[in-house]
């Protein structure tokens, strides 16, 4: 079944759902401390929820690229379903000339790799956050993370392994034509949104300085434990949201359902359809 693209600029931008995630309350943390993130689980009224975990590609004059990958079949039979979408809107592993990722988490990187630790797309580079790079690249820094946030050091020898040189860094700034890197620190050290530019209408891949819209869009303090600096990630997750408003720019993220917009509202902002 072919999928609806969106058009921003020279890019058809597809969705793809690899798989749903379940984020559970006891997964959030409030940076006003324990009480608030009880209130905000209290008036959730949901011990879980299930997010999409998604992958983007984009069909333009400068080749397929995708922007993250999903999880592959490194997460179990619950994952992997974007590459059967991307066959289906006429993607193949060969085809892909760059993939870009916001960050190095599983969920966004595992779906480069084969189930035998190879590369997935034979033809790719694979562009990278330098920042990301440094930091799990860094046996020393894994010392200093809590064990349970150790996973994007695995994921980084990984890909090294898989991809050696053809994996590139990249900065914040212009990668292609239309096409900015945006850094959104915070979740990772090095996490980058990318900015599709389109004239009057913009995208915004937010990565996951949003993980679950119908709570942080009310309340941007309240975060996930996934985030290495709660505070950065907060603050990021503030200014994005403002800018998205003031702008008008469509967005989509990691665990967002499809595209939308971002409105203010009384208590903090509000998402919208197209």
């Amino acid at each position: 079944m072919k999928d609806e693209a969106l058009q921003i600029g020279r890019y058809e931008i597809f969705v793809f759902n690899d798989g749903l995630f379940e984020a559970k309350a006891e997964y959030l943390h409030h940076l006003d401390g324990p009480a608030a993130c009880a209130a905000a689980v209290e008036g959730w009224g949901k011990t879980s929820t299930m997010l999409d975990v998604n992958a983007f590609a984009l069909r333009g004059p400068d080749g397929d690229m995708l922007i993250d990958t999903g999880a592959g079949t490194a997460w179990g039979s619950g994952f992997g379903h974007a590459r059967a979408a991307m066959a289906a809107n006429g993607f193949t592993p060969e085809s892909f000339t760059r993939i870009l990722l916001t960050h190095i988490h599983g969920d966004h990187a595992y779906g480069l790799l084969n189930d035998d630790g190879t590369a997935y797309f034979p033809n790719a580079e694979i562009l990278v956050p330098q920042v990301d790079l440094a930091f799990f690249g860094d046996p020393a820094l894994r010392e200093t993370v809590p064990e349970a946030r150790r996973g994007g050091f695995v994921v980084a020898d990984t890909l090294r392994q898989a991809y050696g040189s053809r994996i590139r860094s990249l900065s914040p700034g212009p990668i292609l034509e239309g096409i900015e890197a945006i850094a959104l620190p915070g979740h990772t050290p090095g996490q980058m949104g990318y900015r599709l530019q389109g004239g009057d209408r913009d995208l915004l891949l937010l990565a996951d300085a949003l993980h679950i819209a119908e709570l942080q869009l009310a309340d941007p303090r309240l975060g996930l434990v996934f985030d290495l600096d709660p505070a950065q990630s907060a603050t990021t997750r503030l200014a994005t949201l403002e800018q998205a408003a003031d702008h008008g720019w469509i967005v989509g993220g990691g665990h967002l359902h499809g595209f939308g917009r971002i409105e203010r509202a009384q208590a903090g902002f509000r998402m919208t359809g197209l």
